[in-house]
C-alpha cells in the first residue's frame, strides 16, 4: 500500500480503524516500530559508510530537517562533520545571521558560511520555468560543496566523499529519484533541488538519514537527539 492510498484511507470515515484491522488482523503486523529504531539503524549505517577517518560535508539550511540530520551525524562522527550554510541570494531577511548565530551558540555545531549569491543569481537570471530554476539551484549547490570538498582536501589531505542532506520522504515522492537510489515512481510533481535537481555526474555520495521519514517523525527524532524545541517547530 503506497503512501497516497494510506492517506486516503486514514481521512475516510473510520479509516484509521479500517487500516488498523487490515495491518494487524489481516496481515499480522505488530505495532512495535519506534522512532528510536530509526536512530539506532541510522547510527549503524553512518558508521559503516564513513568509517573512522572520513570527513563529511553537511548541507545545512537552518530548517528542521537539515538540523536533525546534522545533529544525528555529528553525534556519530563528531568534528569530522563540516556543516556548510550557503547564501544563495534567495534567503529571507537576516536569515544568514540567524542561522550562524543559533547553530554556533545553541547547538554547538560548527558551521561555515559561503556567500555564493552572485554565482546563483547569475545562473538564474532570465530563467522563468520553476522546474528549471530548481535544477539550476541543485546543480549550483553541488558545485559549491565540491569546491568546499577541495578546500578540505588541502587542509586534511583527504577529500570528503559524502554529503549529508535533510531529505525527507515527501521530497523523494515528489521528485525524480536521485541517481543510484533505486527508487522509482511514475510522475514528477516537482523536482526538489536536493533530489531531482541534483546533477547526474555529482562526485559526492549522499547520506540521507531522514529520507524515509515524514515531518512529524523527524520532529520526534529531533526530540530524542535533545534538539531544543525552538528548532523543531
Amino acid at each position: 500500500m503506497d503512501s497516497s492510498t494510506t492517506r486516503r484511507v486514514t481521512h475516510s470515515t473510520q479509516g484509521k480503524e479500517t487500516l488498523r484491522r487490515f495491518l494487524f488482523d489481516v496481515c499480522g503486523i505488530k505495532a512495535d516500530w519506534k522512532i528510536q529504531d530509526v536512530l539506532d539503524e541510522q547510527i549503524k549505517t553512518i558508521k559503516s559508510m564513513v568509517g573512522t577517518d572520513e570527513h563529511v560535508i553537511c548541507a545545512l539550511s537552518g530548517g528542521v530537517d537539515s538540523t536533525v540530520a546534522a545533529t544525528l551525524v555529528h553525534n556519530v562522527i563528531g568534528d569530522r562533520l563540516h556543516c556548510v550554510f550557503v547564501d544563495n541570494g534567495l534567503l529571507r531577511y537576516k536569515e544568514k545571521e540567524r542561522v550562524m548565530s543559533t547553530f554556533n551558540s545553541d547547538l554547538h555545531l560548527p558551521v561555515t558560511c559561503i556567500d555564493a549569491s552572485e554565482q546563483f543569481l547569475s545562473k538564474l537570471k532570465g530563467v522563468k520555468d520553476p522546474e528549471m530554476k530548481r535544477k539550476i539551484v541543485g546543480k549550483e549547490f553541488i558545485a559549491v560543496f565540491d569546491e568546499f570538498a577541495h578546500m578540505l582536501e588541502q587542509q586534511t589531505g583527504k577529500r570528503p566523499e559524502y554529503l549529508v542532506q535533510g531529505t525527507l520522504y515527501p521530497d523523494v515522492i515528489e521528485s525524480c529519484p536521485p541517481p543510484g537510489s533505486g527508487m522509482t515512481h511514475s510522475h514528477t510533481i516537482k523536482s526538489h533541488h536536493n533530489v531531482g535537481g541534483l546533477p547526474e555526474d555529482m562526485k559526492l555520495k549522499l547520506i540521507e538519514p531522514l529520507k524515509l521519514l515524514f515531518k512529524d517523525e523527524v520532529r520526534k527524532l529531533g526530540s530524542i537527539l535533545n534538539i531544543p524545541e525552538s528548532f523543531l517547530r
